[in-house]
């Protein structure tokens, strides 16, 4: 029984994938590139979503002059 399943992908594949990436970018390397590959496809996200956002929503910014006091 195949406990892992993405999209294809067993226990032993993503295993060794893994211990190619450890080997290629080593141990200190891989958190970091992790957090950057997060970081990027958060930002991909907030853009789709404000790109796809209706234009009822995006009500312009009107900006009243100040009042004069006399």
């Amino acid at each position: 029984m195949e406990l892992l399943l993405i999209g294809g992908l067993g226990t032993s594949e993503i295993l060794l994938i893994v211990v190619a990436l450890l080997l290629l970018f080593g141990g200190k390397k891989l958190p970091e590139l992790m957090r950057g590959a997060g970081r990027g496809i958060r930002e991909f996200k907030d853009a789709v979503n404000t790109a796809t956002a209706p234009e009822e929503d995006k009500k312009p910014e009107v900006k009243s002059e100040p009042k004069k006091e006399e």
